[in-house]
């Protein structure tokens, strides 16, 4: 009876922290995010991208964790580059990507390098997404893909299936845009059909899981530039989760 009580013990033990594992690890990851977004040198710009943008939440929806090895597609100057390096923490990894014409920018890369020498656990990727296929767990596209649609679908196309490319069988992309309405100047306006975007992703072999609500915002008619001031950042945006099949 004394080795059945204690095998109970330690199954129990064990049964609860399976429970509290994931938990625990949820638990870090927004004590992170909270700490990189609260960091006392974050610009004003930044904290009002954080409201707008909703990245815990967004990073729920895709199912961002602990380990994981991320690529910020067209990072730009690196806000979710910084928001995903603290969701997959010390034991992950970032590829900060970036296409050339954005690098040769003066002062970019000088900007970049202490950036990520800050954030510790990302890697620069300059040009084209290549060299790490099959080594990605989650990618995400933020507000950049209506640009390179609107520059033709081609290069559109080719874009995300470097991206499908890059991921690990069983991986997620995540792509979020302006959301544009059929018979409007979408090219013109910065935005981007939802309908267009998802026929990208089942062109490239992605399994469009979720089309989620999270980031739509009502006072958007779509007839604005997306940036317009009027709109004090809030556009209606689309996000998409996407998943390479097994």
């Amino acid at each position: 009876m004394r080795t059945a009580s204690h095998g109970l013990i330690a199954l129990s033990v064990f049964a609860v922290g399976a429970i509290l594992g994931p938990v625990a690890h949820a638990q870090d990851q927004q004590a992170r995010l909270r700490a990189h977004m609260d960091a006392p040198g974050r610009s004003a710009d930044d904290q009002q991208r954080d409201r707008i943008r909703k990245p815990i939440e967004v990073l729920e929806v895709l199912g961002v964790q602990d380990g994981m090895t991320a690529l910020d597609v067209i990072g730009v100057a690196g806000w979710y580059t910084g928001i995903l390096s603290a969701a997959v923490g010390p034991t992950g990894h970032v590829y900060s990507q970036n296409p050339t014409f954005i690098v040769e920018r003066e002062g970019f890369v000088q900007g970049e390098t202490e950036r990520h020498a800050e954030l510790g656990n990302v890697e620069a990727l300059h040009g084209d997404v290549a060299g790490i296929d099959s080594q990605i767990d989650i990618a995400i596209s933020n507000q950049n893909m209506h640009d390179i649609f609107g520059g033709g679908e081609d290069a559109a196309l080719a874009l995300v299936s470097s991206i499908y490319n890059a991921l690990k069988p069983g991986g997620v992309f995540g792509l979020m845009d302006h959301r544009g309405i059929a018979g409007q100047p979408n090219v013109e306006l910065h935005r981007m059909e939802v309908d267009s975007a998802r026929d990208l992703l089942v062109k490239a072999g992605f399994d469009v899981e979720a089309d989620s609500s999270l980031l739509a915002y009502a006072a958007d008619d779509h007839t604005l530039g997306s940036a317009d001031e009027s709109l004090n950042g809030m556009s209606d945006r689309f996000l998409l989760k996407a998943r390479k099949p097994r």
